[in-house]
């Protein structure tokens, strides 16, 4: 301390190098209670093992119940210390959405939709869907199960559709995390995809998926017990077979997905 340096080698009394050193008489006669903070940190360690999720706050109230007499400043330096602050995960900003009209494309692969379901197998175990359609006849492009459904897994399923039909220029998504991920957005500039978001809290604007996903619900999800998911997908792809090709729409004239889609084209080639 310098105040004792000042007393015991230059020989200055306690008034004069407090005065020199702007401190007050009393902060330098006090004495602390606690030697160290040992005490301290392992009441603190005892607790946060105890109590996961208990923050600051909580653990100052149970040392004064333990009736420790700590000031709190030092219970908190100590409590940074040891690195016990719970980390808040700050909420994810997401960029204006603009609202665009639901329009439905009068050509096959100008706009797919796609959305998550999630549902449970019999013995509890969720599980979780990604459902794709095209928005020109509502046809379904593929559905895919599993336990879990990262953002990768998705851009390969995406590319699986696309083997075979080519890459559409829309995909419509809500801002759920999979479809702002990084690895989406790398996915759809590659292949020169637009994602089209919706606004936050408006799944009408994803009106042709929500309405698909109801059906699959009824039809599918809440039709059957599940005892793994090799049984979700072999039912999820016997069903689509029999939506594409025999599901009448009313939206589509009670026309079924491929037949709308065969009208369509022939309409077309009449104009030329």
């Amino acid at each position: 301390m310098l105040a004792e340096y000042a007393i015991t080698v230059h020989s200055a009394s306690v008034n004069r190098a407090c005065r020199l050193l702007n401190m007050s008489r009393s902060s330098y006669h006090y004495k602390p209670k606690l030697a160290n903070d040992h005490e301290i940190k392992v009441v603190l360690a005892n607790l946060a093992d105890k109590h996961r999720r208990y923050g600051f706050k909580k653990m100052f109230n149970k040392t004064r119940q333990f009736g420790h007499e700590w000031n709190h400043k030092r219970v908190y330096r100590v409590y940074c210390d040891l690195k016990l602050n719970l980390r808040r995960k700050p909420k994810k900003r997401l960029p204006r959405r603009n609202m665009v009209t639901l329009t439905q494309p009068q050509q096959a692969n100008i706009s797919w939709s796609m959305d998550f379901m999630s549902d449970a197998l019999d013995y509890g175990k969720r599980f979780r869907t990604v459902n794709v359609i095209d928005d020109c006849n509502r046809e379904v492009l593929g559905i895919k199960a599993s336990i879990s459904l990262p953002s990768k897994r998705v851009t390969e399923f995406l590319d699986s559709i696309a083997f075979g039909r080519g890459y559409p220029r829309q995909l419509r998504v809500d801002n759920g995390p999979e479809n702002i991920s990084k690895e989406m957005v790398k996915w759809a500039k590659k292949h020169n995809v637009h994602i089209l978001y919706i606004q936050p809290g408006k799944p009408a604007q994803n009106a042709y998926i929500e309405r698909f996903n109801r059906t699959y619900r009824e039809e599918v999800l809440d039709m059957y017990l599940f005892r793994n998911i090799a049984d979700v997908q072999a039912i999820t792809d016997e069903w689509m077979l029999g939506y594409n090709n025999e599901r009448p729409h009313e939206s589509l004239g009670n026309l079924t997905p491929q037949a709308y889609i065969e009208r369509l084209l022939v309409s077309t080639n009449a104009l030329y």
